[in-house]
């Protein structure tokens, strides 16, 4: 009689109970992800019947846009830093990369 009753009770309730203890914000993003996961599959999809040259042309022109504004703003990630730091000796720049704030008065601004 045990046997049955086991088998009738629902086996997914602690997980039913899991799942509604996750926040909202959680599903949204992860749908969100996923949106975005098969756009860009879908753009990879399109990219790839596309002619290598105006692939390379496109790519050149999007990686010196964003390289010349690293330089030039000094706002580059860290791992960029030693060859952004390298043509900044010789192209415009506004200057030194900023320093972080430090001291009582940095946590006051965001």
């Amino acid at each position: 009689m045990n046997l049955l009753a086991a088998a009738t009770a629902p086996a997914a309730t602690p997980v039913l109970e899991k799942l509604r203890a996750i926040p909202v914000d959680f599903w949204l993003r992860l749908g969100l992800a996923v949106v975005v996961l098969v756009a860009l599959v879908a753009l990879l999809r399109h990219v790839a019947k596309m002619n290598r040259v105006v692939i390379t042309v496109v790519a050149f022109v999007a990686v010196t846009v964003v390289g010349f504004n690293w330089i030039y703003e000094r706002n580059e990630p860290a791992w960029a830093t030693p060859v952004v730091g390298f043509f900044a000796t010789f192209l415009p720049s506004k200057g030194p990369p900023a320093k972080p704030a430090t001291g009582p008065m940095a946590k006051r601004h965001p």
